[in-house]
């Protein structure tokens, strides 16, 4: 087990844009399972963008309720409805906020062994997807956030 180190608010890292996986090797699948250690070692976390623990790679680990991913190189290739949310980042703690996001999105990814993968969400996922999506494009939650809240 390796649990790496969280990057937070102000880590110009958190503002970069991550670089495609050209391929998915034991390095590869190494930091996933770091990635993943990390996760399961923070609370209130459903996912986790590679930036987040200073890794500028295309990689994302989600574990919520019954899906435990692990994406290379995941986009959104449809998106449908629009939902308001309430959010919350590992990076960002004690922040929350309102955003719209949409309703259900589809995600095309590799998987830790290079398969291609495609996954719909619908309402907390596709949240979920969108959130860790943006992380991978240097893009926070804070910055689409309507209004803060206190939880």
């Amino acid at each position: 087990m390796a649990v790496r180190n969280l990057r937070y608010d102000g880590d110009e890292i958190l503002r970069k844009k991550c670089k495609e996986v050209t391929e998915v090797d034991d390095r590869v699948r190494q930091l996933l399972d770091d990635m993943m250690d990390t996760l399961h070692e923070t609370e209130n976390g459903a996912a986790l963008a590679a930036n987040q623990v200073g890794i500028l790679r295309r990689l994302v680990v989600i574990d919520y309720e019954d899906q435990y991913l692990k994406l290379v190189n995941p986009r959104i290739v449809e998106s449908s409805g629009t939902q308001d949310c309430v959010e919350g980042c590992l990076s960002f703690p004690d922040q929350f906020g309102r955003t719209v996001r949409p309703e259900r999105v589809t995600v095309k990814a590799l998987d830790e062994n290079g398969k291609e993968l495609t996954l719909t969400g619908e309402g907390e996922m596709a949240k979920c997807f969108c959130h860790e999506i943006d992380h991978l494009d240097g893009k926070v939650f804070i910055d689409i956030v309507t209004e803060f809240i206190e939880e």
